[in-house]
C-alpha cells in the first residue's frame, strides 16, 4: 500500500508491520524519512516538516540523509549512480513526477536527456527497490556505477553487522561483529555470486534469535556484485548495493537504450533474527521461488557414487537400489555426454556419449521411470573444454583477452554467453536435449569463475559482465517456458551461485559440495538466515566421507542432517548392506511424512550448531517437527532440553515418538527432552496439537 501526501512530495509504503517513508524537498532533494515500525501518513508528514540537523564545516547536509545519492553536487558519500557522457560526468537531476499503480511507486527524475526512475514495491514487510536509467538524448551514456538502492538506517548506537562468508565446501557461515566507522565492502568480482559471500547483510544493535530489531538487505543478482555498509562520520549508517564489483563501467547506452538494475530487497523486523528469517522465507515462497506450493522430491544423484565412470547398466543398477529405498527422482551427474571420461574433455558437446549410451539417454530414462521415479541430468552450459568439438569449431566463443594466455580452471573456459550466437547455440542444444529425452530435472552447474573476461571486437567489452547474467536469465526463462514440466537446480561448485535472482528461476539450489553431515549443520544454519529449507538441497553420502575429510558418521546422523532441507541421497548404494538399505528406507519414509512441515513450515533455530548440540523446529498448522543433533557429549552430562517456539501455550501437544502429552506452556518454558547421547547422535521428534 502506498499513501501520498496532498502536496505529492511525501510517500509512505506500508506492510503488515512496517513502514517506509521518503520526502522530496523544494530543491528536489530526495530524503529518506523512515524505515521501521508501521506509521501513519501524518507521522511521515511530521518527519518531513521537521528541521534537518545542522551540518558541520567540511561535511554535506545531504550525506546520510539522501534516499539515492548520485555523483556530483554537495555530496561525499559513496554514490549509488555514477554516469559519464561525452560532455560531463555526474548527475544534477530534477524531479519530473511520480506514478503509483498496482501498489508500487515510481519516482521520475531527468538530467539533460537522461531519465532516471526509482522504483519501490512492498511485498509483505519486504521493500523491493530498483532503478532504471534511460538515454533519451546523448550520443552515448556510460554507466560507471548504477546501484539498485541505498538504505538508510535510523540513528542508533552500537550497530552490529551480520554476514554470510566462506569458500568452496565451507559456504554460508554466519559471522557477526561490531560495525566500525568507514566502509565495510563485501561482494564478488568473479562473474557469479561466489562462494565467498552471499549477497545479504543484517544489522542490529541488541537483537537475539527471537527478539529485537533487525534490518536486512538482499540483492537479486547472479553475477559480480557489491554491497557497501558505511558508518559515516556522524555515526549514521547507509547500505548501498548493486551489480558489478567496482566502478570501471557497467554498460554503454546508445540513444534510446536503457538499463534496469536488479532488485535490492530490504526487510525490517522486530522479531529478532528468527523473525527476520521467517519473513524472508515467506517472501520467497510467495514471490520468488517457482512452484513453491509443490514439495520437492527425494532425489538420488550419481556423482559421489560414480564420478565420471558411468554407463547405462551401472546407472540402472543404482536406480534400482534408489527406487528400493523410496527415492522419487534419479539424477545422472557429470560424464554422460561427448568425450567426457574426465574433466579434461567433452564439456560443451551436449549429446550422449555413444560408447556409454549407444542409444542415447532415453532408454535409461525409461528404465528409471518404469521404477516409479523421475529422471534428471547434469549440465554445465556456460563452460567448454578446449578438448571439445564445440571449442574446435568456435574458439572465439569463449571469454579471452587477445594476445594473452587463456587461463583454465578445471581444464575449462567460460563461454561468452553475452554473444547472441552462443545464446542460440545453447538454446538449440538444450531444447533438443529436453525434447528428445524424457528429462524431468536439470542440475545446472557453473564450475569456474571469470578470469580473462575479454570480448575481442566488441566496442565496450565490459558489458559482458552484465550481459552474461541477463543472457543466463533469458535462457533459463526460455527453457522453463518451453518445458514447464522440467524442474531446475542451481549449482556452482556447490553454493557459488545462490541469490534471489537465480532462485526466481530454479526450484532449488545445491547448498555446498561438502556433504559431511556435521559440517553441513553450520552451513545450513547460515543458509536459513535468508533462504527457506524448501530450496536447500542436502545429500546423504557414504561414510567415511572420502570426498572431503574422512569423518565417520552413522547413517542416522547423516539422514537427520540432510532432512533439514530437501533430502537427497548421493552414496554408492550398490555398496550399502541390506541393513543399511532397510534403515535408509525407513528414514526416507519418515522424511516424506514430515516433508510438508519441513519444506513449507515456519523455521525456528532453537539452538545454533556452535555448541555441543543443536536443534531446529518447523511448524505448519497444528504439526511440529524438531530435528536435533548431538556433536559431542562431555562427562556424561544430560543434553539440555530445547525450548520450542511459536506454540499455543493453552494447547496440548502429543509427541509421536514417546507418546507423551505436554502442554504448550511447558514446551515453551521448560522445553522438550531429545534423548540424545554420545557423539554424533541425532533424532527427529514429531508433535501434533490435540
Amino acid at each position: 500500500m502506498v499513501d501520498i501526501a496532498e502536496d505529492g512530495r511525501t510517500w509512505l509504503l506500508s506492510g503488515p508491520t512496517s513502514g517506509y517513508a521518503l520526502h522530496l524537498t523544494g530543491a528536489d532533494e530526495l530524503l529518506h524519512l523512515h524505515w521501521g515500525p508501521r506509521i501513519a501518513l501524518a507521522d511521515a508528514e511530521a518527519l518531513a516538516a521537521g528541521p534537518l540537523p545542522g551540518h558541520r564545516p567540511f561535511e554535506s547536509p545531504l550525506d546520510g540523509r539522501e534516499e539515492y545519492p548520485v555523483e556530483g553536487g554537495p555530496r561525499f558519500v559513496r554514490p549509488a549512480l555514477s554516469v559519464r557522457t561525452d560532455e560531463r560526468r555526474g548527475t544534477e537531476w530534477r524531479f519530473e513526477g511520480y506514478d503509483s499503480e498496482g501498489g508500487g511507486l515510481r519516482l521520475r527524475f531527468a538530467d539533460d536527456g537522461l531519465a532516471i526512475s526509482l522504483h519501490y514495491r512492498m511485498r509483505g514487510d519486504v521493500v523491493e527497490r530498483w532503478v532504471s536509467v534511460d538515454n533519451g538524448g546523448h550520443t552515448r551514456v556510460e554507466l560507471l556505477r548504477a546501484d539498485a538502492a541505498t538504505w538508510t538506517l535510523p540513528d542508533r548506537e552500537g550497530w552490529r553487522l551480520s554476514q554470510l562468508h566462506g569458500r568452496w565446501a565451507a559456504e554460508s557461515r554466519l559471522t557477526t561483529a561490531p560495525l566500525t566507522y568507514g566502509d565495510k565492502v563485501i561482494g564478488s568480482r568473479r562473474g557469479h555470486t561466489g562462494h565467498q559471500h552471499l549477497p545479504w547483510v543484517a544489522l542490529d544493535t541488541e537483537a537475539t534469535e527471537e527478539r529485537g530489531e533487525v534490518y536486512g538487505c538482499a540483492l537479486a543478482w547472479s553475477g559480480s556484485w557489491r554491497i557497501s555498509v558505511a558508518q559515516l562520520p556522524d555515526a549514521r549508517v547507509q547500505i548501498t548495493g548493486g551489480a558489478g564489483y567496482d566502478d570501471s563501467g557497467l554498460l554503454l547506452l546508445a540513444p534510446g537504450e536503457s538499463y534496469t538494475t536488479p532488485v535490492f530487497a530490504g526487510l525490517w523486523s522486530d522479531g529478532g533474527f528468527g523473525g527476520a528469517s521467517r519473513a524472508w522465507h515467506a517472501y520467497q515462497r510467495a514471490h520468488i521461488v517457482p512452484d513453491a506450493e509443490r514439495d520437492r522430491p527425494v532425489l538420488f544423484n550419481s556423482w559421489e557414487a560414480t564420478n565420471f565412470d558411468i554407463s547405462e547398466e551401472q546407472q540402472a543398477a543404482l536406480a534400482r537400489r534408489a527406487a528400493g529405498i523410496g527415492v522419487e527422482l534419479f539424477v545422472v551427474d557429470d560424464g554422460w555426454f561427448g568425450a567426457r571420461t574426465g574433466d579434461r574433455a567433452g564439456l560443451g558437446d551436449w549429446t550422449p556419449n555413444p560408447d556409454r549410451f549407444p542409444h542415447g539417454l532415453a532408454p535409461l530414462a525409461d528404465r528409471v521411470r518404469a521404477l516409479g521415479m523421475r529422471f534428471g541430468i547434469w549440465v554445465e552450459p556456460e563452460m567448454v573444454n578446449p578438448d571439445s568439438d564445440l571449442y574446435r569449431a568456435h574458439p572465439d566463443w569463449v571469454q579471452y583477452q587477445p594476445g594473452r594466455k587463456r587461463t583454465e580452471f578445471r581444464n575449462q573456459l567460460v563461454l561468452n554467453l553475452a554473444r547472441p550466437d552462443v545464446q542460440e547455440y545453447l538454446w538449440g542444444r538444450l531444447d533438443t536435449l529436453l525434447s528428445s529425452t524424457p528429462v524431468d530435472y536439470v542440475k545446472w552447474d557453473f564450475n569456474r569463475c571469470f578470469t580473462d573476461a575479454g570480448w575481442p571486437g566488441e566496442p565496450y567489452p565490459q558489458r559482458l559482465w552484465i550481459d552474461h547474467v541477463h543472457a543466463l536469465y533469458a535462457l533459463l526463462d526460455r527453457l522453463r517456458a518451453a518445458h514447464p514440466e522440467v524442474a531446475f537446480e542451481s549449482c556452482s561448485g556447490g553454493g557459488g551461485r545462490i541469490d534471489l535472482g537465480v532462485m526466481s528461476r530454479t526450484d532449488q539450489v545445491w547448498t555446498s559440495d561438502n556433504t559431511d553431515p556435521l559440517d553441513r549443520l553450520a552451513i545450513q544454519h547460515g543458509f536459513t538466515q535468508i533462504h527457506p529449507a524448501q530450496v536447500m538441497a542436502a545429500w546423504v553420502t557414504d561414510s567415511p566421507n572420502t570426498q572431503l575429510n574422512g569423518r565417520v558418521s552413522s547413517l542416522r546422523f547423516r539422514f537427520v542432517s540432510a532432512m533439514a532441507g530437501v533430502l537427497g541421497v548421493g552414496g554408492d548404494l550398490t555398496r550399502w548392506s541390506e541393513e543399511e538399505l532397510t534403515e535408509a528406507r525407513r528414514w526416507v519414509e519418515l522424511y516424506k511424512e514430515i516433508r510438508p512441515v519441513v519444506q513449507r513450515g515456519e523455521l525456528f533455530r532453537l539452538r545454533p550448531p556452535a555448541g555441543g548440540s543443536s536443534a531446529v523446529q518447523y511448524s505448519l498448522g497444528d504439526d511440529v517437527v524438531v530435528l536435533a543433533w548431538l556433536q559431542a557429549q562431555s562427562y556424561g552430562e544430560p543434553v539440555p532440553a530445547v525450548r520450542l517456539r511459536g506454540l499455543d501455550p493453552t494447547a496440548s501437544y502429543e509427541c509421536r515418538e514417546t507418546g507423551e502429552v505436554l502442554s504448550g506452556a511447558v514446551l515453551l518454558h521448560h522445553g522438550l527432552r531429545t534423548g540424545l547421547r554420545g557423539d554424533l547422535d541425532a533424532t527427529v521428534l514429531r508433535l501434533s496439537r490435540i
